[in-house]
């Protein structure tokens, strides 16, 4: 089963140096991954590197909690745009998710999804799986599906990784309308491959390179 095509190829450490930036875009297009996910700041260092490699720039929105305000998370993605972005990876609000607050929560997808698929950027939206009950899991996925993302994505890794069930239960939820991206704690050509078993389609890892090697 073909692994490289569907690794986003990813570094949002806060200590990440534009050195690491630069590695990672070269391991990017060495081993013909699908993308390189960065931080704000080092988007145009991506964006220039990749230009003409076939490797998209993505960056994230809202990153990592997804508390800001939904006009905050519209001028990121515009400014990811600006910057060279091909593609979006933005927080669903998590706080208002676990409210209840579903006409916020969907507001905040609406907008952000119209802008970027505005712009022409592909827009994968993290609901965080592992801060989440299944009945809000379970939400989560509709409200995505019903924004028209791209993509629904398991977790940033900074509060837990994904997990089979987790891809399964998102592929369940969303149908074949959107794409699922699996992160958080993929380490393993093995685990990578269970994954994309269970339906992902994406896989969002800083151990790319290991996993081909």
């Amino acid at each position: 089963m073909e692994i490289a095509g569907r690794i986003d190829h990813t570094l949002l450490k806060p200590e990440a140096t534009e050195k690491d930036i630069v590695n990672l875009c070269h391991e990017a297009v060495k081993y013909g991954f699908a993308s390189v996910c960065v931080n704000p700041i080092y988007l145009c260092t991506a964006a220039r590197l990749l230009h003409g490699t076939g490797v998209a720039p993505t960056t994230v929105v809202g990153f990592p909690l997804g508390a800001v305000v939904t006009e905050t998370k519209v001028q990121e993605i515009l400014a990811a745009k600006a910057y060279g972005a091909r593609e979006v990876d933005a927080l669903i609000n998590v706080g208002r998710l676990k409210s209840g607050d579903w006409k916020i929560v969907e507001h905040d997808l609406d907008l952000m999804v119209r802008t970027a698929q505005g712009c022409g950027l592909k827009i994968k939206i993290i609901i965080e799986t592992s801060l989440l009950n299944p009945e809000e899991k379970k939400k989560a996925a509709e409200l995505v599906k019903q924004a028209g993302a791209d993509y629904v994505k398991t977790s940033t890794g900074f509060f837990g990784g994904v997990t089979v069930q987790d891809v399964k239960d998102l592929k369940q939820w969303v149908g074949p309308q959107v794409k699922i991206k699996a992160s958080g704690g993929i380490r393993t050509k093995e685990f990578a491959l269970e994954l994309i078993a269970a339906g992902a389609d994406r896989l969002g890892t800083s151990s790319g390179a290991a996993l081909i090697n």
